[in-house]
């Protein structure tokens, strides 16, 4: 099961790479379903499973603390390293610059999906059907962190060589972590507490960075559409896969 995701995510990855470079007017749409699925992911799956796990273990503020902790982190990491919401910042001409920019953001953006893998894996110690859940989230997920990576190298005075040769490592990194993540056996609520986190990432990661993509420079009409539609086959898969 774990190798066939492996597989799925680097495809994911590649594919959201080849359609930033072909197919730029459906993105939105991708981005609103993509924004939908991760939100859905983190408010019907990874809190409650975190509160189930940690039942007993620790209070529920504690949960909601990590999953706060998780939201802010993961927007540090965001800010400094992805630099996303930089349109008005100022910025040189060199072109060593922009090459600079472009390759530690891809790096960044490869790290973050190093994290990813390492999430399904964890998830897949809790249940099978979590795994799931998990791993259906962070594959469309990677489908925009493959748009992202291409962005970050093309905007930045990269050719379409080394957007690819980026491409690959960024598809590589969520399957390193999934197989770093068989090497760690966490108990129950331990497990309980890294989901709580991992929600807070989901949440600033559905609502901060892929809902406003979505709608940017296109009306909101469909692409508010497919974000319902993601968050709605998030709960339907959910509500099965817990059946």
């Amino acid at each position: 099961m774990l190798t066939l995701i492996a597989i799925a995510a680097f495809a994911s990855t590649i594919l959201g790479g080849l359609f930033a470079l072909h197919l730029k007017d459906r993105l939105h749409l991708v981005l609103g379903f993509s924004a939908g699925a991760v939100l859905g992911v983190a408010f019907f799956d990874l809190l409650p499973e975190a509160f189930e796990l940690a039942n007993g273990a620790h209070e529920p503020s504690t949960i909601f603390t990590l999953v706060a902790i998780g939201f802010v982190g993961y927007l540090i990491v965001d800010r400094v390293l992805f630099f996303h919401g930089c349109g008005g910042c100022l910025h040189t001409d060199g072109a060593a610059h922009h090459e600079h920019r472009g390759v530690l953001g891809a790096g960044s953006l490869s790290f973050h999906s190093f994290l990813d893998g390492f999430g399904i894996g964890l998830a897949f110690q809790v249940s099978t059907a979590v795994g799931i859940v998990v791993a259906l989230a962070v594959l469309a997920h990677d489908f925009s962190d493959g748009i992202n990576t291409v962005n970050m190298i093309i905007k930045n005075n990269g050719d379409r060589k080394r957007a690819f040769k980026w491409l690959f490592a960024d598809a590589s990194a969520p399957v390193l972590g999934i197989v770093v993540a068989q090497f760690f056996a966490l108990p129950s609520a331990q497990l309980g507490l890294l989901l709580a986190l991992f929600a807070g990432f989901f949440l600033y990661i559905g609502a901060s960075d892929l809902l406003p993509e979505s709608h940017h420079a296109h009306p909101v009409k469909w692409t508010t559409f497919m974000t319902i539609l993601g968050i709605a086959l998030l709960y339907l898969v959910i509500r099965l896969a817990g059946v």
